[in-house]
């Protein structure tokens, strides 16, 4: 009854992932590959993140 009043869970994990794919586009386009292969790891774990509580909430 009350759903509208909840908050999406996902919300600040998406916003977390979309920083750190422009973060790792930055790096990517200073030449810096490490980092960039780093900040790619951390979006990918929050990305699995995202989807285990999208699967929990359905």
């Amino acid at each position: 009854m009350f759903s509208i009043f909840k908050r999406d869970p996902t919300k600040k994990l998406k916003k977390q992932y979309f920083a750190k794919l422009e973060q790792a586009m930055l790096a990517q386009r200073n030449g810096d590959i490490k980092t960039y292969s780093e900040l790619s790891a951390e979006a990918d774990e929050i990305d699995k993140q995202i989807s285990k509580l999208n699967n929990s909430l359905n």
